[in-house]
């Protein structure tokens, strides 16, 4: 077979070559010129970034014939040796395959013989993380004090697995993700050399493709050459890496923004069907929304873009789409991107994503005039404090022409171990007014409004979220606590509660706490205190007895 993949091809044979690390190739062509080199280096870093390759040519550096050198000549006896893999003074090691403490000794004992034909032995451990805890051991007293002629270089992606005592006797250097800018400008220097004709927008997409990796981005690029005609076309490399164009990313975008779930949904099945990775469309979302949100916040940074290409279409989203709204789909997004790990059919996870992202557009549409900042909350608890003295104002005299006396003298045992008394006289009032289309109302936003409290004040939130409406007038609501711990908690929140609950009702209720067995002995009472007098009306109907049973009395409503 004549034909090497890329990457074997153009592999960096001089530091100049090694792309992106350029804080490591300078420090290290320092050290040879002025002779300073150690004896231990670890090179740590994600996987194509050059350790290898970096560790092989400081090895032709140091070796070279016209050393001390910045970059090898690779032209001598020496460098062509090394290269070739002919000189057996320069040692690789895969330490996967070699994990023993024998093939350790063995090293530890070969050290002390001096170097055949270059000056010196270079031992380069690749994935260096993988040797046994008792093999590192063995090689401790050799990498601290190895003799003058040889020199240790471990390579690994895992450093956080190598013990401390063996990292604490290296120089280490940290290989950085290389920029997808460097991985273009390298391909496009290899491609000018090869003859092959590659579009810009298909170089970015190899280039993110990589994710920081050199390596590969030529084996994705040597697939794109393999799979296109003529030229190598963005389409060409979509369909090698099962990516996503941005014009089907716009539209999905834009199609969930105005709330066109259908739209949005037909499009992901027809991604799905075509063969496209669902875990790699849900990452070209996220970047995408992410490219989305800095180009809104800084559009003068228009560089550091990583997915997106800033076209009209793009333009025109950017100038509807909200960052808020943005931030929450990548938040969504990323959580869908998790639970699809462990699950046999993501393509359900990305369609509740769109349904879940698209429907939380609708309600923050709905409630874009609600309480939207502290300025406005601070307004509507004045507000609702106005209203709630003017009603006490207005209902005085009427409690005080009320045959029933203050609460305060009540035999009925009120007071909780938690001090609080329950106010039966305002409850039994509120009952007289209560009617059920004003419970009905205050029922059905109940859980938007804990939803908003949530987010306004937790502690608020914790003390009425095991609650419910019990029963409601024009002016107060009685709500049922299932803890009597929480009557009492709640009134240390109790403005900021009935602010929040003004906001999502449009009206102001005062809220009256009562734990839940008082208030069923309350209503109890007030029922049979209702019934009528007249033993005619007092029959019960056989069948209205049975729907009781079945549903409750809440739940029937009974017509003649």
């Amino acid at each position: 077979m004549s034909y090497q993949a890329l990457y074997r091809v153009w592999r960096p044979r001089t530091f100049e070559d090694v792309v992106g690390q350029s804080h490591i190739t300078r420090t290290l062509q320092n050290a040879i010129v002025q002779e300073k080199f150690s004896h231990a280096y670890l090179f740590t870093g994600p996987r194509g970034t050059g350790k290898t390759s970096a560790a092989k040519i400081f090895a032709k550096t140091i070796n070279c014939e016209h050393a001390p050198v910045k970059e090898p000549c690779n032209e001598c006896a020496a460098c062509r040796g090394i290269q070739d893999g002919s000189i057996s003074d320069v040692i690789e090691i895969d330490a996967a395959s070699n994990t023993s403490v024998d093939d350790i000794r063995e090293i530890r004992d070969n050290v002390k013989y001096a170097s055949s034909v270059v000056p010196y032995k270079v031992y380069i451990i690749d994935e260096v993380h993988m040797i046994s805890v008792n093999a590192f051991n063995a090689l401790l007293k050799t990498l601290e004090e190895p003799p003058k002629h040889v020199v240790f270089i471990l390579a690994t992606t895992e450093p956080h697995k190598i013990p401390l005592t063996i990292i604490s006797r290296c120089q280490r250097f940290d290989f950085k993700p290389i920029s997808n800018q460097a991985i273009v400008e390298r391909m496009q220097t290899i491609l000018t050399a090869e003859e092959v004709s590659v579009a810009k927008e298909a170089l970015d997409a190899v280039a993110l493709a990589a994710e920081g990796g050199m390596r590969d981005a030529l084996s994705i690029l040597d697939q794109a050459i393999s799979y296109s005609e003529e030229q190598v076309e963005l389409e060409d490399v979509l369909a090698v890496t099962g990516g996503v164009s941005q014009k089907i990313l716009t539209d999905i975008v834009a199609a969930m923004h105005e709330k066109d779930v259908q739209s949005a949904l037909r499009m992901l099945d027809q991604l799905i069907q075509n063969g496209k990775d669902p875990a790699r469309f849900v990452y070209d979302v996220i970047y995408f929304l992410r490219d989305l949100l800095l180009y809104k916040s800084a559009p003068s940074l228009e560089g550091i873009l990583e997915r997106a290409l800033v076209d009209d279409d793009f333009k025109q989203l950017s100038q509807h789409v909200p960052e808020s709204w943005i931030q929450h789909a990548i938040m969504q997004l990323n959580q869908t991107q998790q639970e699809m790990k462990w699950s046999n059919n993501p393509k359900v996870f990305i369609e509740i994503a769109i349904i879940t992202i698209s429907n939380r557009y609708q309600e923050s549409a709905e409630t874009t005039n609600s309480v939207s900042s502290d300025a406005v909350m601070q307004l509507t608890q004045k507000l609702a404090q106005l209203e709630k003295e003017i009603t006490n104002l207005k209902e005085a005299p009427q409690q005080t022409n009320v045959a029933a006396q203050p609460e305060k003298r009540r035999t009925q045992p009120s007071k909780s171990k938690n001090s609080y008394k329950i106010p039966y006289e305002r409850i039994r009032h509120v009952l007289k007014e209560a009617e059920k289309p004003a419970l009905k109302e205050v029922q059905s936003v109940w859980a938007n409004f804990l939803n908003k409290l949530k987010t306004t004040s937790a502690p608020a939130h914790a003390t009425i979220q095991d609650s419910k409406p019990a029963a409601a007038s024009d002016s107060a609501l009685v709500v049922s606590f299932k803890y009597e711990i929480h009557c009492s908690l709640f009134l240390d929140n109790r403005e900021l509660v009935e602010s929040v609950l003004t906001s999502v009702l449009n009206k102001s209720l005062t809220i009256i706490p009562i734990p839940d067995n008082a208030w069923q002995e309350l209503r109890n009472e007030y029922l049979k205190n209702q019934e009528p007098s007249n033993p005619e009306e007092q029959k019960s109907d056989p069948i209205v007895d049975e729907a009781k049973k079945l549903f409750g009395d809440d739940l029937i409503e009974i017509h003649d």
